[in-house]
């Protein structure tokens, strides 16, 4: 069997985040997307989003690497504004799943 391998990252709220203001708020968002952006347009990350209702409230996203190495997707992550600014943190796994099933479209969302 043929299996496919990525680098999974979780992005959690942490029991305790760091407060900002409305505006730092977003200030701290917009550069987070735009570095996830970044690292997708660079081939880092195949795909990334939020996680909407999750059974876990604390889990926020999900972000599917590929740098071959679970230790260079978790020095990535940490590179993220959020996580810099402690309103994220990461949990990083390898994920295996069969071979070309990633390029497969979802349901398109609007938001």
């Amino acid at each position: 069997m043929e299996l496919e391998s990525f680098e999974l990252v979780m992005l959690r709220r942490p029991a305790n985040p760091a407060e900002y203001d409305e505006a730092e708020s977003a200030r701290i968002q917009a550069e987070h997307l735009a570095y996830l952006a970044g690292l997708r347009a660079s081939g880092h990350v195949v795909t990334n989003g939020p996680v909407i209702e999750p059974a876990d409230e604390s889990l926020r996203g999900l972000v599917f690497f590929r740098t071959g190495s679970p230790a260079e997707a978790r020095r990535l992550a940490e590179q993220d504004p959020a996580v810099r600014a402690g309103r994220l943190v990461v949990d990083v796994m390898t994920w295996w799943c069969p071979p070309g099933t990633m390029a497969a479209p979802g349901r398109l969302i609007t938001v």
